[in-house]
């Protein structure tokens, strides 16, 4: 038996080898983790600046159609106001006119004496009125009746 053998050789709880290099490797974590957050700053006050650059042009934009939404009302008052106006003159214009046009429209009628239709021609000769009746009244027959197979006069309808 040799005096290793002996001994047991069980993992020794608290080295401080494997400490160090517990606390390298977390280290080595957070500075990844670090980078990545100062790689995820950088992209973030990027995207910031974009957004607010875009913020400022929307407002600018917004500002402008305020203007422009503005001017345009003011304009359609204005048109709104005129329009009432010249629609109101048209009224006044045609309740003057309309005497003025009744006469006219009486004194030039035209008036045409009821035609007659010379018949003297064979080919104006007036036609007769067409005589429309049934095909029953006219061929002299009543309705046809069913028999339902059945010979039996006392069985058919009248």
């Amino acid at each position: 038996m040799s005096f290793s053998s002996l001994i047991s050789r069980s993992k020794p709880k608290h080295r401080a080898a494997d400490k160090v290099a517990e606390l390298k490797r977390q280290l080595k974590d957070q500075q990844a983790e670090t980078v990545s957050a100062f790689g995820q700053l950088i992209g973030a006050a990027d995207t910031i600046a974009t957004l607010q650059h875009q913020l400022a042009d929307v407002r600018a934009k917004r500002a402008e159609a305020e203007r422009i939404v503005t001017c345009l009302d003011a304009d359609l008052r204005e048109r709104t106001e005129e329009l009432e106006q010249a629609l109101a003159r048209i009224h006044q214009l045609q309740t003057q006119l309309a005497p003025i046009l009744a006469a006219e429209a009486n004194a030039n009628a035209v008036t045409v004496p009821p035609a007659e239709r010379d018949t003297s021609r064979f080919e104006d000769q007036a036609t007769e009125p067409i005589k429309v009746t049934t095909l029953w009244a006219a061929l002299g027959i009543g309705p046809v009746i069913t028999t339902q197979g059945s010979t039996n006069p006392a069985h058919l309808p009248t």
